[in-house]
């Protein structure tokens, strides 16, 4: 099964440990991320305790979903585990392309009024928990699993609207190629991810990467100042795998 289902507070006994149980997260503090996305991070990469959003943005597919799978797809190669709560539209096809590993995943895509609970167990025993943030959670609730993750060791990647944390990531802008007039294929997809957040993450820093259809990605190089924009050209092939979907 492309990775695990986990129908229930229940079911989520098998993959946490129990609260009271040693915290391995000692043996590796900062979680790796792709190449390109640590500039964006303090720490350049996923520092355990910590909680780093990704906002859908306007309309709520503007690559936030590619940029999800990015920040899992390093840290999930290197053998941590990682669970999303709450995106029944998760494509398992999608994180395998992206390089998730899909058996140290855990799905639960309908959590329920439980979803605190849910998200809360996941934190005691999962590396890195996404989760959709439904529209009626409350700043007390938000407070305490920012908490939790901070006491567990654990990295919590809110999915949408969520205030304070740590950093927060974004794409804010995004152009597609590969359409001529009237006809082609989309091809590849230059975005701009910003991050801001407080701390050492308190100054606001972009950057500009192609998310290619053959799954594919490269930091954009800037022109020079004294030289005119030249055209865009794809990318050379390099080793790293980012979904292209939005």
């Amino acid at each position: 099964m492309a990775g695990r289902m986990v129908l229930g507070t229940a079911a989520l006994a098998g993959l946490v440990r129990p609260a009271s149980a040693p915290d391995p997260a000692d043996a590796q503090r900062v979680l790796p991320v792709l190449p390109e996305l640590t500039g964006l991070l303090p720490n350049r990469g996923l520092r355990r305790g910590s909680t780093v959003s990704v906002a859908t943005g306007q309309p709520r597919r503007s690559g936030g979903t590619s940029l999800m799978l990015a920040l899992l797809a390093e840290a999930s190669r290197a053998g941590s585990w990682c669970a999303v709560v709450g995106v029944p539209t998760f494509g398992a096809v999608a994180a395998a392309e992206a390089g998730i590993a899909l058996d140290r995943l855990a799905l639960v895509p309908h959590p329920g009024p439980e979803w605190a609970t849910v998200v809360a167990a996941l934190i005691d025993g999962v590396d890195v928990v996404v989760t959709a943030v439904p529209a009626s959670v409350s700043a007390s609730v938000a407070g305490r699993l920012a908490a939790r993750a901070r006491q567990r060791g654990s990295v919590l990647v809110p999915y949408g609207r969520w205030a304070g944390a740590d950093v927060t990531l974004q794409v804010v802008r995004g152009v597609w190629e590969g359409i001529g007039p009237g006809r082609g294929r989309l091809r590849r997809r230059e975005v701009t991810v910003s991050a801001r957040g407080r701390g050492a993450a308190a100054r606001p820093k972009e950057i500009t990467v192609w998310l290619p259809g053959d799954g594919r990605t490269r930091i954009v190089p800037r022109p020079a100042a004294s030289r005119p924009a030249a055209p865009a050209t794809a990318p050379r092939r390099g080793p790293l795998t980012l979904v292209g979907s939005a």
